[in-house]
């Protein structure tokens, strides 16, 4: 259904497949129709021959191609597919922004972290919700919203020291881009294990912390 990269799992699906076909419009309907997740149109990639660079021009831009473009964007995600279409009929090239803390949080770490905790998580039978990868390596693990607050107490509690592990917790207040958002050069956000139909069950946080904990420390962080 999304593009999708290969999972320790078996499955894959070509970059260039998807049902989409790489249409952000449908995308982002598919998101709020099929999953039940509030979307919001942020920046996007301009390309100049081979440059690129991010719509909103900033010379440094920290986020290219995925951040908003208004202050206010919390009070302008939407949960609504006719208002979803309406907003990307106009900009069909925004990036696809979904708020945290509302319906998921994520957990993010290094790519091979990553696969490491995934494979463990797999191996183990622990029941997992979508998990995407960036071109940054970095990988996306969505849980039950709530579960970003609890992360530092869970971590200390692992004997690993929060400030150490390459482990970031976004809930409220913060975004990701979904598949298939476009960060420049370097590709697209793609789904690792992807987002199916239906609003189905997402792992709690202390269901997927020990393995990620225990992959970062295994990347290099010392113990609390």
């Amino acid at each position: 259904m999304e593009d999708t990269i290969g999972t320790t799992s078996g499955a894959f699906l070509p970059a260039r497949g998807g049902r989409h076909g790489g249409n952000l419009l449908e995308y982002a309907v598919h998101y709020v129709r099929d999953r039940h997740w509030e979307v919001l149109p942020g920046a996007w990639i301009e390309r100049e021959g081979r440059a690129a660079s991010c719509s909103c021009r900033a010379w440094e831009c920290g986020a290219p191609g995925a951040h908003p473009v208004r202050r206010d964007w919390e009070a302008h995600a939407t949960g609504s597919v006719t208002v979803a279409r309406r907003m990307w009929s106009e900009r069909p090239r925004a990036s696809i922004l979904l708020p945290t803390g509302r319906t998921f949080d994520v957990i993010e770490v290094p790519e091979a972290a990553g696969c490491l905790a995934l494979a463990r998580m797999e191996r183990l039978g622990v029941a997992l919700g979508p998990v995407a990868g960036t071109p940054y390596g970095r990988m996306q693990f969505y849980v039950l919203p709530g579960g970003a607050a609890k992360v530092a107490g869970l971590v200390r509690r692992l004997g690993w020291s929060p400030a150490a592990l390459d482990l970031t917790a976004r809930g409220e207040g913060d975004i990701v881009a979904a598949p298939p958002t476009s960060l420049g050069p370097r590709g697209r956000v793609l789904w690792v294990r992807a987002a199916g139909a239906g609003n189905g069950p997402l792992p709690g946080v202390e269901d997927v912390l020990p393995s990620l904990a225990y992959a970062c420390g295994q990347e290099g962080g010392p113990l609390a």
